[in-house]
């Protein structure tokens, strides 16, 4: 297809080789021409057309482009932390629900742009195209590796925290089974045994009742405190001969509660048991380093700090040799078949490399406006038993994560009121028309009108204060609306 500069360029010097048909496309026969030269009758008429359809091109850069959506009035180019996000959705809607997802940084999405349309290349490839993006990805690997502490060969890049999950689990397990053939354990003929706990993701309860309906593995749910913490020693009892793998989140996504993995890792390798945790919570909030943990496999999300969706990793502690996930190609050093996905791990690779450095400033943002949020609540005298939900000592939680029960107010009712204004998450959830309390809340012993009545309110790198009070505010009028009515029922 020829482009508006080819065609101006050929009117110039008099005629241009073209493809001329009707509806032409990728493979569609065509017949070969000259455009028409300057003396030519329809020469004014080719001259319109492509005045036509430059107005064109122009039209759509302005109104179709991703920077449509930027909100660019009265803003200037600066981000950072403590910088609201140039979009116009956020302007409209505060969003205080950074742990469901983070917004892509804009520094991320300028990182990514060369991969949508010139760096297109195969990593696999030879030539100069793909070794530009076999280089992103290297830069990416060696960002994500900094970040935990490791050494990028450590790194596999895959697409969720539910694949690196899975993949933690089932690795394991084959690795049980491999080591069952040998002649020293081939007398036991006992199933494989893993200890979570009872906070975990969808995506490690899931797949462990998966396993454990099929007969594959026999598992332990420890229980949590009413901060929701685990105890190691509850950990610890539950190991068992056969315990292969322990598998507990370092941070929970609804109460923010930290867990105390170094010490379960400790545990696990004095008894030659292999350690996983998700962190998808914790990245880019609290320090995670893999070295001082002491794991032996650790999961981190990109679309949790800052990076598109779609990408996530799975370290993977050096001389263990867990089986591929995926068989083919031989990419991920043989792990994990399948052409890289450079666009979105090069965002990754990008959000890794601002979290890293920004780490210490942002922590102590997050805990700003998290203690804002709480302060405004708390005075807005929402009736008794307001309850905080996870820690008290700061040092046990995240910084960023308030989770808290508004007795007589029904969560997921508020955040419907609520919808347009503010962008928050709720304590329970709707199943089959029949609302349900929160696991972790469950869990934790908190009683139904505090469940019900909960909200989780998360911020994140660009949260302001300005954006902290006005949501409060909307927050406040609404439930105080709906205590109200509840009064005269």
């Amino acid at each position: 297809m020829l482009s508006v500069a080819a065609v101006a360029a050929g009117m110039c010097i008099g005629s241009v080789p073209a493809k001329v048909t009707a509806g032409a496309g990728i493979g569609t026969p065509a017949t070969t021409g000259n455009l028409m030269r300057l003396s030519d009758a329809g020469f004014w008429d080719i001259v319109a057309m492509a005045f036509f359809v430059l107005l064109v091109v122009e039209a759509t850069k302005k109104f179709f482009s991703p920077r449509a959506c930027l909100n660019t009035d009265g803003m200037s180019s600066k981000t950072g932390i403590a910088v609201a996000l140039p979009y116009r959705g956020t302007r409209r809607c505060i969003y205080l629900d950074y742990n469901a997802t983070s917004p892509i940084f804009p520094e991320v999405s300028r990182e990514m742009f060369p991969f949508l349309g010139e760096c297109f290349g195969n990593p696999s490839s030879g030539h100069a195209l793909g070794r530009a993006c076999k280089k992103a990805v290297a830069l990416a690997r060696a960002r994500v590796a900094s970040l935990l502490g490791c050494s990028p060969e450590e790194v596999v890049f895959v697409a969720s925290g539910s694949e690196a999950d899975n993949h933690a689990i089932l690795a394991s397990l084959t690795l049980h089974a491999e080591a069952a053939t040998t002649p020293a354990s081939a007398a036991s003929s006992s199933l494989p045994h893993v200890v979570s706990s009872a906070i975990e993701h969808p995506a490690i309860t899931k797949c462990l009742n998966h396993l454990v309906a099929e007969g594959k593995v026999e598992v332990t749910f420890v229980g949590v405190d009413e901060e929701g913490r685990v105890s190691v020693d509850d950990v610890v009892r539950a190991f068992r001969p056969e315990t292969t793998l322990v598998t507990i989140m370092h941070s929970n996504n609804e109460v923010g509660s930290l867990q105390p993995i170094t010490e379960i890792a400790a545990a696990c390798r004095q008894r030659g048991i292999m350690c996983h945790t998700d962190a998808a919570q914790s990245i880019g909030k609290v320090p995670v380093n893999v070295a001082d943990l002491g794991v032996d496999m650790l999961t981190l999300v990109g679309h949790k700090f800052g990076a598109p969706k779609g990408v996530a990793a799975l370290f993977v502690r050096r001389g263990l040799a867990l089986p591929p996930m995926i068989h083919g190609g031989g990419q991920e050093a043989g792990r994990r078949a399948g052409t890289e996905n450079v666009l979105l791990i090069s965002g990754m690779g990008k959000a890794a490399e601002i979290v890293d450095v920004e780490l210490e400033r942002l922590s102590k943002h997050l805990a700003a406006m998290r203690e804002r949020l709480l302060e405004l609540l708390m005075a807005a005298n929402l009736g008794d038993g307001v309850k905080v939900h996870g820690p008290r000592s700061p040092s046990l939680r995240l910084p960023n994560t308030l989770s808290i029960g508004l007795p007589g107010v029904e969560a997921r009712g508020l955040l419907e009121r609520l919808s347009e204004t503010v962008a928050a998450s709720a304590g329970s959830a709707c199943h089959a028309g029949e609302a349900t309390m929160s696991g972790v809340l469950q869990a934790m012993g908190v009683d139904e009108p505090t469940g019900f009545g909960t909200l989780r309110l998360s911020v994140g790198r660009h949260t302001t204060r300005k954006e902290v009070d006005q949501a409060v505010a909307a927050i406040v009028r609404e439930a105080t609306t709906m205590l109200a009515a509840e009064k005269k029922r």
